[in-house]
């Protein structure tokens, strides 16, 4: 989504949170569309909203741990994600955010067993299958971080950009696999590109 989409989505939700001041969701969405704008601040008053009109509401924990993993305060991102599996506790991305927030904190044990527990509820969750290739890149683990990524690529993930500017990608950045990988990538983009 574009910049320009993610303001479009600001607006929309703006007035559907007009129309009516308790649509949890709209909120959360307005949150989504901040978050992706990097405009954590908002994002995160916009899911705190939503959580006190519903505190029960799994995705808007799972959103603002996510924002909290974003803005480095990976502390607050566990306890988030904490909350959103104490409301489902087969959450899939639930454990697969706070598997990665491990990681990015060098927890690598804790976030290995969540990223597992992620793909034992969703085998083919792309993002999981790349957060296990981002932690064994964290990890200096080349080939077995090479081996996560095809696997999630082969499953559907293809956010190039990321992969090509994630510091968590920088151990093996500059290694054969990885660069073939991307090269693969960007040509199955391309030839997405000219299909449509």
């Amino acid at each position: 989504m574009t910049k320009r989409k993610f303001d479009l989505a600001i607006k929309r939700y703006t007035r559907l949170i007009e129309a009516n001041a308790y649509d949890y969701r709209a909120y959360n969405n307005r949150g989504i569309a901040y978050l992706k704008k990097g405009r954590f601040d908002l994002a995160l008053l916009d899911f705190n909203t939503a959580l006190e009109i519903n505190p029960d509401f799994t995705l808007a924990y799972i959103n603002r741990g996510t924002a909290h993993q974003e803005m480095g305060h990976y502390d607050l991102a566990v306890i988030d994600f904490n909350r959103a599996l104490a409301l489902d506790p087969n959450n899939s991305m639930a454990y697969n955010n706070r598997g990665f927030t491990h990681a990015l904190w060098g927890e690598y044990d804790r976030a290995e067993r969540d990223i597992w527990k992620s793909l034992e509820l969703s085998h083919d969750n792309i993002y999981a299958l790349n957060s296990m290739a981002e932690l064994f890149a964290l990890k200096h683990n080349t080939s077995e971080a090479c081996q996560w990524l095809q696997k999630a690529i082969e499953k559907g993930y293809n956010n190039l950009r990321y992969l090509k500017t994630s510091r968590t990608y920088d151990n093996i950045r500059n290694s054969d696999c990885f660069k073939n990988i991307i090269k693969q990538l960007e040509i199955k983009k391309r030839q997405q590109a000219r299909r449509n």
